[in-house]
């Protein structure tokens, strides 16, 4: 079984979000999230839900295979 590396998918989404020059609370309101779940993401202390991580890579334009670092 493969599990993603939490600090691939903070990294990947620090860049996405830097790249579209949104904010933690600005990507928390536009995908209906809370600010703290970006928070923890990025800090790798939670993982994303499967719902988080569908309505990301949408948002973002990526597979979700890319944000866990499944692909490049």
């Amino acid at each position: 079984m493969v599990e993603f590396d939490r600090k691939v998918f903070a990294e990947r989404l620090k860049e996405l979000r830097a790249e579209r020059g949104v904010g933690q609370r600005t990507l928390a309101e536009i995908l209906d999230l809370s600010n703290s779940s970006i928070s923890y993401w990025e800090t790798c202390k939670q993982e994303p839900t499967a719902g988080a991580l569908y309505k990301l890579a949408c948002y973002f334009n990526v597979s979700t295979d890319y944000l866990l670092g499944l692909e490049e």
